[in-house]
C-alpha cells in the first residue's frame, strides 16, 4: 500500500461517502459503488480502468478504498484508533437485515476509521450519519433510534404506489402515536402499482425485514402477482376506495385549499362533495382557480402541512398505521 500515490478525499466527499455506505440498500450494491468511486476518483497510481475495478476481487477492492478513505481521514488531522466498535456494528446490522454471500462479508470486514470522522457528523447531517455518530457509544440502539428519531436501524418496509403515501402516510402516523423514523419503519414509493411489484420481487431475494405493500383499489391484478410469492411476515393492504387521496377527509382537504389558495368559492366547496374520485375533483379546482396544474406531490405538501390533529386521520388510514405496527406480528390481506 506505501506505493499508492493518492489523492486524499476532502472532508464533504467522506461525508458523502459514508452517507452512501450507510444508506438502506443491499451492502453489496453501496459498498462496490462508493469503493470504485474512491478508486476512480483518488487513487493516481497505480491507475485502473472501470473494467478492471469491475473484475477486482472484493477484497482487493476493499483493501485499496479502505486506505485511501482512511489516508484522507489522517490527511485532514482526525486521529484514528483500533476501536473498530462501529464496524463491528455495521457488520452486524447488515447481516441481520439482508442475506449476503460469503464474498460480500469481504467489503463489510473493513477498518474504515469510522470513530475518526464522527465530529463530522453534526444536526445538519442526514438520518442515517447520525445513527452512525451514536453507534460509536450507544449502549441500547434502538432506545436510541426512539429517542432521536433516527430511522436506523430499520425495522421494517412499507412500499407504497406514489410519492403521495410516502410523504403523508408518515405524518398521519405521527399523531396516531407511530412515528415511523422512531420505530425504524422505512418508506419507499415505488412509482407505480407495476413499480410496487417488481420493487418488492426485488427485495425478497435477499431483505430479512417485514415488509407491508400499499396498494390503490385498482391494483387487483397486482396483488395476484404478489400473492404466490408473499412471505408470511409480509402484508398487503388493497385500499377500499380510488386511491390514496380518497382516503383524505374532505374537512382536511377544504382546509388545505382554502389556507394554501385562499378563498375557495362555494361553487369549489360544492365540487369536493361530489361521487367522483378526488384527484379529478383536485384537477378541477386548480383550474378554476387559475392555478398552475394540479400536480399530487405539491398538494400532498400541502396537506402535510395542513394536519392538526388526530381527527384528520381517516378511518382507513387509521386502519393502514394500524396493520404497519403489526406487520411483523401477523400477515393478511385486508
Amino acid at each position: 500500500m506505501n506505493k499508492l500515490k493518492v489523492k486524499p478525499l476532502t472532508k464533504e466527499q467522506i461525508l458523502i461517502s459514508f452517507d452512501r455506505l450507510t444508506r438502506f440498500k443491499h451492502p453489496e450494491i453501496k459498498y462496490v459503488r462508493v469503493f470504485m468511486d474512491v478508486l476512480t476518483n483518488n487513487l493516481i497510481s497505480p491507475k485502473y480502468k472501470k473494467s478492471d475495478l469491475e473484475k477486482m476481487d472484493y477484497s482487493t477492492l476493499k483493501d485499496l478504498a479502505q486506505y485511501i478513505l482512511n489516508y484522507s481521514i489522517n490527511e485532514l488531522g482526525y486521529n484514528s484508533s483500533d476501536d473498530y466498535l462501529i464496524n463491528q456494528r455495521l457488520y452486524d446490522y447488515e447481516k441481520s437485515v439482508f442475506a449476503v454471500s460469503e464474498n460480500v462479508e469481504n467489503l463489510l470486514k473493513n477498518k474504515i476509521h469510522y470513530k475518526a470522522i464522527i465530529d463530522m457528523i453534526d444536526e445538519n447531517s442526514s438520518l442515517n450519519l447520525k445513527w452512525l455518530k451514536c453507534l460509536a457509544s450507544s449502549s441500547d440502539i434502538e432506545e436510541d433510534r426512539f429517542k432521536h428519531a433516527l430511522k436506523f436501524p430499520v425495522k421494517k418496509v412499507v412500499i407504497a404506489e406514489g410519492a403521495t403515501e410516502e410523504i403523508l402516510l408518515p405524518e398521519f402516523a405521527k399523531f396516531c402515536g407511530y412515528e415511523f423514523d422512531r420505530e425504524g419503519v422505512y418508506m419507499l414509493s415505488a412509482g407505480g402499482k407495476n413499480q410496487v411489484v417488481k420493487m418488492y420481487y426485488k427485495l425478497i431475494e435477499n431483505l430479512k425485514l417485514p415488509i407491508f405493500v400499499l396498494l390503490d383499489k385498482d391494483a387487483k391484478e397486482n396483488l395476484e402477482e404478489i400473492m404466490p410469492r408473499l412471505r408470511s411476515i409480509d402484508k398487503i393492504h388493497l385500499l377500499k376506495c380510488g386511491e390514496f387521496e380518497d382516503l383524505l377527509s374532505q374537512d382536511l382537504v377544504k382546509r388545505t385549499l382554502e389556507y394554501e389558495l385562499k378563498n375557495i368559492s362555494i361553487l369549489e366547496n360544492k365540487m369536493l362533495e361530489e361521487d367522483i374520485p378526488r384527484v379529478k375533483i383536485l384537477e378541477e379546482v386548480f383550474k378554476t382557480r387559475g392555478m398552475h396544474e394540479f400536480k399530487k406531490v405539491e398538494f400532498a405538501q400541502m396537506v402535510k402541512r395542513n394536519i392538526k390533529s388526530i381527527s384528520d386521520v381517516s378511518s382507513e388510514i387509521f386502519d393502514i398505521i394500524k396493520e404497519i405496527q403489526i406487520s411483523n406480528i401477523q400477515s393478511n390481506i385486508n
